[in-house]
């Protein structure tokens, strides 16, 4: 072991010690049986939805029961730290509803600094503590020895690592290694693995129960090179120091990392620290053919949660549809009721769920049909200002016709329609309600069903000039009829089928050349809600654009 004087160089002079950031993060004043649980991203590249699927499990599981959900930036690994991401995470997490208790970019929380490239002090402290328990060494292999060894070992069909006859710093002779440090040779700090020979570990998992599994024989780094102007340490000792000190009590995270347990399950009992429980989530799958695979942030778009901010998911349906692939029975129950719905580990499976997004639409539709107009245009606006400025500007000068809009030819009180799954389906649902947005199809569109352009023109003419006296809906479709019969079409459609040869056509396609010059699409809602929504002033526009 090095002599506790050559440890303490090591290190700066005023290192607090591990007792100190013990009084300084204190246990929390909770409940009993309350959970403190973390979501601990890198930022390293976009948030991906399995990021935001893992925060929402955990941040449920610390609200239900009294607890407080962290958000920790794990940002020790500055070459691939991605310019603006820790930010994001704040932004994309409270933009679904998901925000944390404390934690993030700001540092809200006296359990902070919250992201660890601010915490390096915190670390020093545990890793000089560990050299002095001898739980640690200084390694001077370079890079080139390291590949050496990987390349022996590959070839021998060993286990890639730093142990054994492969780990050579680990018996030097502490004067060997004081002297290497004298001389300033530049070093990395491996913990020293209580095993020469590992055997298995048995262990419990909040979803998967008991796991066994072989146990931790490498002499991992805790500490990055000294040549490094600040050197930080590794995410297995952080996010074990970090869990400990914030007083983390259920770690959920990604199964990815269920193989790296054994050794966090070590550093623990090296620095003396209870671990918290653990419960490893499968990742999100997608189907592809008859099989399935791990979902792809390179191949798959709605890898990225900003794939579903921008196509415009109510945040409440998202979160409904997480906790639904959590526990499969909040799938299929209304909206509030899974949000006030306990999330129970004990309902998880330990194979990945399928993300399936026609499912999502479906909640997603059933959600907005359940807003009141006032609160759709209120959730329609705060998106549209985000991600569509054009449509915001045209929502927030019209207003009222924005809710005539959403309300046209549903009775009052009545359901409203379900046509709208996404806040970037509204422009091609109901933009047409809007002068600034509509653009009247042309007499020769194909949307007409194919009657020749004069007809058209003629049909949207006639209808112009009779029409806008109408004032009731038994008016306006009276007008239509008598449209029909003088170009020629039968009145109703049970005239056409008795005799179809005697007619231009049913009186659908009259309706349709109406339908598409004032709405532009070949469906819509009741046309004389419509019309009575846009005013006769627009319906005679329109017409007459059409008409020429």
């Amino acid at each position: 072991m090095l002599d506790l004087s050559v440890i303490n160089a090591m290190f700066p002079p005023d290192l607090p010690e591990p007792a100190d950031w013990e009084r300084r993060f204190g246990p929390r004043a909770l409940p009993e049986g309350a959970e403190v649980t973390r979501f601990a991203p890198s930022p390293t590249g976009h948030l991906h939805i399995g990021g935001l699927y893992t925060a929402a499990v955990a941040r449920a599981l610390a609200h239900q029961s009294g607890g407080v959900h962290v958000l920790r930036v794990e940002d020790t690994d500055r070459s691939r730290q991605v310019a603006g991401a820790a930010e994001e995470f704040s932004r994309l997490l409270g933009a679904f509803g998901l925000a944390p208790d404390e934690g993030g970019v700001a540092g809200d929380g006296d359990w902070g600094p919250y992201l660890q490239s601010e915490r390096r002090d915190v670390y020093l402290s545990h890793v000089r503590e560990l050299l002095r328990r001898d739980r640690a060494y200084p390694c001077f292999c370079g890079k080139e020895r390291l590949a050496r060894s990987a390349e022996e070992q590959r070839a021998g069909r060993s286990p890639i690592g730093y142990y054994g006859r492969w780990a050579p710093c680990r018996t030097l002779a502490p004067e060997e290694a004081a002297r290497r440090l004298a001389a300033g040779e530049p070093y990395v700090v491996r913990f020293r693995c209580p095993y020469e020979f590992p055997g298995r570990v048995r262990f419990t998992d909040r979803i998967r129960a008991s796991v066994t599994m072989q146990d931790n024989g490498n002499d991992i780094v805790l500490l990055k090179s000294s040549q490094e102007e600040l050197p930080l340490p590794t995410y297995h000792l952080a996010h074990v120091v970090d869990d400990h000190l914030m007083r983390v009590s259920l770690v959920v995270r990604g199964e990815e990392w269920l193989s790296s347990t054994p050794v966090h399950l070590q550093l623990h009992t090296a620095l003396g620290f209870e671990p918290p429980s653990y419960a490893h989530l499968a990742p999100l799958m997608k189907a592809e053919g008859p099989s399935r695979r791990k979902l792809s942030k390179r191949k798959d778009p709605e890898a990225s949660v900003d794939y579903y901010l921008a196509a415009g998911y109510p945040p409440a349906a998202v979160q409904h549809y997480l906790r639904g692939l959590a526990n499969i029975r909040l799938m299929d129950v209304p909206t509030a009721e899974a949000l006030a719905a306990p999330v129970r580990l004990d309902g998880m499976r330990p194979s990945g769920p399928l993300l399936d997004l026609p499912k999502l639409h479906s909640l997603s539709r059933e959600f907005i049909a359940s807003l009141t107009p006032d609160e759709l245009y209120g959730q329609l606006l705060a998106w549209a200002e985000d991600h569509d400025p054009e449509l915001a500007s045209v929502l927030a000068r019209h207003r009222g016709l924005a809710l005539a809009a959403v309300a046209a030819g549903r009775p009052e009180g009545a359901p409203a329609r379900k046509d709208l799954d996404r806040w970037s389906c509204f422009r091609d649902r109901y933009g047409f309600f809007f002068a600034e947005l509509f653009v009247s199809p042309a007499a020769d569109d194909d949307r007409y069903g194919g009657l020749d352009p004069e007809s058209v023109r003629r049909i949207a003419a006639g209808f112009a000039g009779e029409a806008l006296g109408a004032a009731t809906p038994e008016e306006w479709y009276a007008a239509l009829r008598a449209l029909a019969e003088r170009h020629g079409h039968a009145p109703d459609t049970a005239a056409w089928r008795r005799n179809p040869e005697g007619w231009a056509g049913p009186p659908s396609r009259v309706a349709n050349v109406v339908r598409v010059a004032l709405t532009g699409a070949t469906r819509s809602p009741d046309l004389f809600a419509v019309a009575r929504a846009l005013g006769a002033d627009e319906v005679l526009r329109r017409l007459t654009a059409v008409a020429g």
